[in-house]
């Protein structure tokens, strides 16, 4: 025997703990790196350029599984030569006829990779983030304890830090407030256990009190003050219910630390706490031990993930407990809206839980104004109402990349003929809202959306460590030993997941940093190409009389209040100076920079609905419009088993006035040029770019083949209707 089973272990963690303790507090993953490697070589290429590189990696990964199970132990083998018979031939003859069946069938999947797919959140996948998957998917590990995953529960805390570092959380231990996160599974799993969290937050000081008046060995915390969200102090036993259930975050969270060092040593607070808390009794008996608690909210805006209210309801606040908040006419969430809202409740004594600020829309794109939701929080607590915010930021979140560290220009040949894609900043207003990220007490990320790795990889950080043991469960038939951190199956929805993601996640950022070296290149070339297909879209009709396309992000001239001359002109120095170019001529024309900046969305989904015309005559049926985006979509869709793929691939969703409100889908249909005698849900379509390359290929810019089969979909469902 070479080495023992315990001994391999306790090797790998050691290694794992030892170089987590080694990098410094504030980098741990964020090592600086050259930024001189090629964003071409960090994925396989829509014609599998990298194809080569990509089967060393994924060998490389064979080979290190078939070496361990060779080395680690002298065991007999099984699998001799003279168990391979006729049955041992033919079941390998069967595993590989089903698996040739399997790869056929894979063949019909959406092709993520190509250019032409410009509808949901997917693109390809880099290669550290397969190969990282791949090799850890080999060990089968369990992230649920650091007995089951020694070395990928290591690498997801490595990983909840730097999600945390790249947002603008603070990591150092010598911090007054660490944070952390962890890896989930998915946004929607995120987003329930920061609900969950907020939840048992927000009712847990009235658990405090209840145990100080009731417990003999709290009896020394009993007069423990705490200051109350409107910043006088108080002791907690005075306040009345309606305080307590408006604390501030970190008030709440020093509670435990505080009354343990206040009562005796032997003491423990946590088990004198435990047959109090809602998370104990439930709702209905919490209620009847403490009458008169009220039923919480959730306030978010329209655009909200559909997650919300299932998790509501799954929570067991209630569906209709989930407040919909009207959103402006850039799908951004209205404040003054919010604070009616907020008003609302204060005047009923109901708490409210949370307000979640969207950043990054799953449809739209749009980033609420998160600062000044933090300013209104501020503005509240001054009125004895705190509420918790959550930055929902599935979608956007690795945007905040775009903001971290010193970007490191290409070493280019002067003078090349290869295109360039410039790294295109997010617009003042968005990055004013990541900046208030800091002050926000939870986020959802997904490395799976727009951190290009393989899914499950969902995420949540918190500001503030403590809040995870607002969900912890123990058991400890999984859970030995100090290491806390790294046991994820803590804390949270999730029991068994795989190690696999966690280490996809871990290499990806490895190679490509979460910074503008890294991830905001990435996207920032992506952003530069969703403002450039923007651009093709809405100047697609002009000089056609037979539709119209009506983006629901406006170009600059139409948000201005401009006449329908002065949006023409503008359309068509947009097809002037953007459209007709390549990139290198739009990069060397500043007016043209300029123009591209404003286009567009606050990131890389658009959103824009299309109109037909009879003899020169706008249709004014909402019906028919619907109709006749419906049928564009059909033909610009995937569809599983279709002989042909679509020269394009777009997507389609819609508005809807109880939702987004009145206000908003008025105004869409007016653009439309539609009757708004009734308000029915309206289509639109909707493209996502998050392909760096597409206007920087071996040939230059791919956007017109797009454009293309765009308008040939177009021509064929209008030729349809005049027939």
């Amino acid at each position: 025997m070479n080495t023992s089973f315990n001994e391999r272990q306790n090797h790998y963690a050691k290694v794992m703990q030892s170089y987590l303790t080694s990098l410094p507090e504030e980098k741990r993953l964020h090592l600086k790196g050259s930024g001189t490697d090629s964003l071409a070589a960090w994925f396989l290429g829509p014609r599998a350029e990298n194809q080569e590189l990509f089967k060393e990696l994924i060998e490389k990964a064979v080979d290190a599984n078939i070496e361990d199970r060779i080395s680690i132990y002298d065991d007999p083998p099984y699998v001799t030569e003279a168990r391979k018979g006729p049955d041992y031939d033919s079941a390998v003859l069967k595993m590989k006829r089903e698996y040739e069946k399997l790869l056929t069938q894979l063949r019909g999947n959406v092709p993520f990779f190509s250019y032409r797919y410009q509808a949901h959140m997917n693109w390809d996948l880099t290669m550290p983030g397969m190969a990282g998957y791949f090799a850890a998917m080999l060990y089968n590990q369990n992230n649920v304890a650091l007995e089951a995953s020694p070395v990928t529960s290591q690498l997801e805390k490595l990983v909840g830090d730097d999600l945390c570092i790249m947002l603008g959380y603070t990591v150092s231990e010598s911090a007054p407030t660490r944070a952390w996160g962890h890896i989930t599974c998915d946004g929607s799993v995120a987003n329930l256990e920061a609900l969950w969290a907020s939840r048992n937050l927000k009712y847990y000081p009235v658990s405090v009190k209840a145990a100080l008046m009731k417990e003999e060995s709290l009896k020394d915390a009993e007069h423990i003050t705490v200051e109350k969200c409107s910043g006088e102090s108080a002791e907690l036993i005075s306040l009345t219910l309606w305080e307590l259930l408006n604390l501030k975050v970190d008030t709440i969270l020093s509670l435990p630390d505080r009354i343990q060092n206040m009562i005796p040593k032997s003491a423990d607070y946590t088990a004198a706490v435990e047959p109090y808390l809602l998370q104990t009794m439930g709702f209905e008996d919490f209620r009847n031990y403490i009458p008169g608690v009220p039923s919480p909210a959730l306030l978010g805006p329209a655009t909200k993930h559909y997650s919300w209210p299932k998790n509501a309801a799954l929570a067991g606040i209630g569906r209709q407990n989930f407040i919909d908040v009207e959103i402006d006419e850039n799908a951004r969430m209205d404040v003054t809206s919010l604070r009616k809202k907020l008003d609302e409740r204060l005047a009923e004594k109901a708490p409210v839980l949370t307000v979640v600020a969207v950043l990054g829309s799953t449809e739209e794109s749009a980033v609420d104004p998160l600062k000044e939701i933090v300013s209104i929080r501020d503005e509240y607590n001054k009125k004895g109402m705190n509420f918790v915010i959550h930055v929902d930021g599935a979608w956007g979140g690795y945007f905040a990349s775009t903001l971290r560290g010193t970007a490191v220009k290409e070493n280019n040949a002067a003078g090349s003929a290869l295109q360039e894609t410039p790294v295109l900043d997010m617009s003042d207003y968005v990055k004013e809202q990541y900046g208030a990220i800091p002050y926000a007490d939870s986020v959802t990320i997904d490395p799976h959306k727009s951190g290009y790795v393989p899914y499950p990889a969902g995420g949540l950080c918190y500001r503030n460590a403590s809040m995870r043991y607002l969900v912890a469960f123990l058991a400890p038939e999984v859970y030995h030993g100090s290491e806390v951190d790294a046991n994820m199956g803590l804390f949270g929805v999730e029991g068994s997941k795989p190690g696999a993601a966690a280490a996809g996640v871990y290499l990806s950022h490895r190679i490509i940093r979460p910074d503008k070296t890294g991830y905001g290149k990435i996207l920032g070339q992506a952003l530069f190409n969703s403002k450039r297909f923007y651009a093709a879209v809405v100047t697609m009709a002009l000089n056609r009389n037979d539709f119209i396309v009506v983006p629901v992000q406006q170009i600059p001239a139409e948000k201005q209040g401009g006449t329908a001359e002065e949006i023409d002109r503008q359309l068509r120095q947009i097809k002037e100076l953007i459209v007709d170019r390549e990139n290198n001529d739009i990069i060397a024309d500043e007016q043209a920079m300029n123009l591209l900046k404003q286009l567009g969305s606050d990131q890389i989904i658009i959103t824009y609905g299309l109109n037909f015309k009879i003899n020169g005559q706008l249709n004014t049926d909402p019906d028919k419009a619907n109709q006749f985006m419906q049928d564009i979509f059909e033909k610009l869709s995937f569809e599983p088993g279709a002989n042909k793929l679509p020269e394009l691939i777009v997507t389609t969703s819609q508005f809807d006035a109880d939702e987004y409100g009145k206000p908003f889908l008025t105004t869409y249909m007016k653009r439309m040029g539609l009757n708004t005698g009734t308000l029915p849900t309206m289509k639109f379509i909707s493209s996502t770019t998050m392909c760096p390359w597409l206007t920087a290929t071996a040939e230059g810019n791919f956007i017109p083949t797009l454009t293309k089969a765009f308008c040939k979909a177009i021509d064929e469902v209008l030729a349809a209707i005049t027939n």
